[in-house]
Parts: structure tokens; C-alpha cells; sequence
């Protein structure tokens, strides 16, 4: 995958997001403004919004969904990792000169990153990797942290006359997916069995991150709000499905984790 980042060059990397909403088209609206996706199509409800001819999140309406609950297991984050340092300095700008209300703005050592929640709860990051020959290593793996944000550093990368944040570029991807879960023991063993991933940090018991090919993390899994959490309620807005992309799957799969999470495998292209 020329020109994209590493952590869609990987064995497995994350294709898509499906997000159920009581409001489909409010919640695609925001995606749009927000992050400067294109909606790809719409139909018989689902309205799949992307980037560069690739879609990124697909959403389905349900009227009659609950709203989700943080304290059950589901979505914590989906990521958007974007290219470049300085498209993330671009859409900081972007979110101070509309006034948006950020929720978070961590350096987390391997990344920079920008946090909110979109209209329904979902959460949200928009993040930059650092490059993979700095992330160093500690006795649990791949060091990382979080620290506060430093905007002066970050926004240094823009030239006097940038032409400012133009929606996502071409080669965004879904780095990572972040998800709540009623332990991250289970989870781990879950994601090493059912999927090969390799454990690259933990965050003590409450928070473990995954990934292939020695990615930071395509999966992150915490109990932080969630802990002893049991089958995720179907009905509830939020993630209905999370999409794997892997050069190994000859045919689409699906798999549950232990809390009812839908996990698709499919084919890379």
C-alpha cells in the first residue's frame, strides 16, 4: 500500500467501522464536516462514508436503538490516523478556529493525538504516528504513555501560508480501534487465538493493546469504565462491527469476541 501509513502495511489492519445510530444521516453529516469524509453511498439505510475511494465507516440506522452505555462493552474509540504530522497540526487548527469541543490531546510517545465524541457518543481520535524507528521498547513492549500534548511543537511542522486542513487526505486510514471490554485478560487471549495478534503494551490489568507486524496497536481493549462487563446489548447505538483486513483470509469471515462483538476478516486487496 505505497504512500500509506505503516499501520496499513501490516498483515492485519483494520478495513471499517459499522456504527448503528438512531440518526444516520446527523451522525454521517458530522463525520462529513468533521473529518471531511465523502460519502460513498447510501442505501436501505446505511449510508458508507470514506476516503480516496475506500470506505471507512459505514452507518446504519436504527430508530429504535438504545443509546449505547459507556459501562457495557463496545466501542471506546475508532482512530483515524492520518499521514502526516503536519495534517494533524492542520486539523487542530481546523477544531480551535470552529471552536470544537475537544475531550482530549495526548502525546502518547509512538503518536500525537487529538480526542472528542461524535453526536451519538461515539468516541473519536485523530492522530499522527511518529515514525516506527523512534517508538522505543520497555520489559511490557512498545513504550507509551500519555503525556500532554505539545500544540507550540506540533503546529512548528505548518509553513507561513499552509493552505489549512482540507478534509482527510487521500491515505487516512482506521489505524486503530479501541475497544471496551469486561476484562482485558480475556481479551488478550481472545485476540491471540481468534486472530494472531501479538500483545505490544499493557496499561497494568485495566488496558492491553495488539497488533501484527509490529504496529503499536491495532486493538486496544480496557475495563477503565467498563470492568466486568458481560454480552454487549445488540440493540444499543454504537459499534455493530469492526472489519480486519488481512492478506492470509481467502473469504470473508465472522467471528464474536467474548463480549459479542462482531469481527470481520476479510481479504486484503
Amino acid at each position: 500500500m505505497n504512500g500509506f501509513p505503516f499501520a496499513a502495511t501490516t498483515p492485519v489492519s483494520i478495513g471499517r467501522v459499522g456504527l448503528k445510530a438512531r440518526d444516520a444521516r446527523m451522525l454521517a453529516a458530522f463525520y462529513a464536516d468533521i473529518l471531511g469524509l465523502e460519502e460513498m453511498k447510501s442505501d436501505d439505510g446505511a449510508i458508507a462514508l470514506g476516503v480516496g475511494g475506500r470506505t471507512l465507516v459505514e452507518i446504519v440506522e436504527d430508530r429504535s436503538a438504545e443509546p449505547d452505555n459507556p459501562r457495557e462493552a463496545g466501542l471506546f474509540h475508532t482512530a483515524f490516523l492520518l499521514p502526516e504530522r503536519a495534517d494533524l497540526a492542520r486539523w487542530a487548527l481546523f477544531a480551535r478556529d470552529r471552536n470544537m469541543r475537544l475531550e482530549g490531546a495526548s502525546d502518547h510517545l509512538v503518536s500525537e493525538a487529538l480526542y472528542l465524541s461524535d453526536p451519538e457518543g461515539n468516541g473519536i481520535e485523530i492522530y499522527a504516528d511518529r515514525a516506527p524507528e523512534s517508538w522505543a521498547r520497555n520489559e511490557d513492549g512498545i513504550a507509551m504513555a500519555t503525556e500532554r500534548l505539545d500544540f507550540s511543537s506540533l503546529l512548528s511542522t505548518l509553513a507561513d501560508g499552509d493552505e489549512g486542513w482540507q478534509g482527510a487526505p487521500e491515505n487516512t486510514v482506521i489505524g486503530h480501534v479501541h475497544l471496551r471490554v469486561g476484562d482485558p485478560n480475556t481479551a488478550e487471549t481472545w485476540w491471540h487465538e481468534a486472530q494472531g495478534f501479538d500483545t505490544m503494551a499493557r496499561y497494568g490489568s485495566q488496558a492491553v493493546f495488539l497488533a501484527t507486524g509490529g504496529y503499536h496497536h491495532h486493538i486496544g481493549a480496557n475495563s477503565w469504565r467498563s470492568a466486568g462487563a458481560g454480552q454487549r446489548n445488540p440493540n444499543r447505538t454504537g459499534l455493530s462491527w469492526l472489519e480486519l483486513k488481512s492478506r492470509n483470509a481467502t473469504a470473508e469471515k465472522e467471528f464474536a469476541d467474548p463480549w459479542g462483538t462482531v469481527v470481520r476478516v476479510a481479504p486484503s486487496n
